[in-house]
């Protein structure tokens, strides 16, 4: 009898401890916008009534992310530097091996910490052939937009927003963080990448290639421009 009990006890601890270790994939979707619009390659849109855009190039980088699930606990996920593109439709959606559950919170930083931003050429995600990474400056671009603007006094009425810098006062990483109604396997995260554009003027500012107090307007700007896509 007693040696059942013990066969019993053992057959729990091992249904729980493998209980424990459940997984599940969490897709996370990137729905890249234009204000309301789909935001496409050499696609046409217009700013305030006043400008005509077309944006050639559209890339961020997602890092250090964090999920929060229903009973409050953090998980932090392994694989955590990603780059979204939208010239990429892979890029688009990232996989994530969670702990099973469901979850309501999730934060993540954009741009890529002050670690690996001194830590020289990396690879993947972090690979400079992505065109993200200053060599002259030894640092990342954090998120880049690029296109052509009616309003733009430079040749070609081009715009150029390569928006990096991680040191102190020019740091362009932002912390986002968002709630959700209670997800497990997917969720879908609006970028709106007009949201770049609240307070500036592409006449007199059609570029930032370098760290400094313009590029934390656009880094305060694109913190704003994530939300989570409703499901119908």
């Amino acid at each position: 009898m007693k040696r059942t009990a013990i066969l019993i006890f053992l057959f729990i601890c091992q249904s729980l401890m493998v209980s424990a270790q459940k997984k599940q994939t969490l897709t996370i979707r990137f729905n890249n916008r234009f204000g309301n619009e789909q935001l496409l390659p050499e696609q046409t849109y217009s700013l305030n009534n006043t400008d005509t855009l077309v944006v050639n190039r559209f890339k961020y980088y997602i890092s250090n992310i964090q999920l929060t699930n229903t009973e409050g606990k953090t998980i932090i996920p392994e694989n955590q530097y990603f780059l979204v593109d939208i010239a990429d439709e892979k890029s688009l959606s990232i996989q994530l091996n969670i702990p099973e559950g469901k979850y309501t919170g999730i934060r993540f930083l954009l741009g890529v910490d002050s670690i690996r931003n001194v830590s020289g050429v990396q690879t993947e995600a972090l690979d400079p052939l992505h065109g993200m990474f200053w060599t002259w400056n030894s640092g990342y671009i954090m998120a880049k937009l690029e296109g052509t603007a009616s309003s733009s006094m430079i040749a070609g009425k081009q715009f150029t927003y390569h928006i990096g810098g991680f040191r102190k006062h020019h740091n362009t990483t932002r912390l986002i963080q968002l709630q959700s109604p209670a997800f497990t396997d997917s969720i879908t995260i609006i970028a709106d990448a007009a949201k770049w554009f609240n307070g500036i003027n592409i006449s007199k500012e059609p570029v930032c290639h370098s760290p400094g107090t313009l590029a934390v307007r656009f880094a305060d700007n694109y913190s704003k421009m994530f939300s989570i896509a409703v499901k119908e």
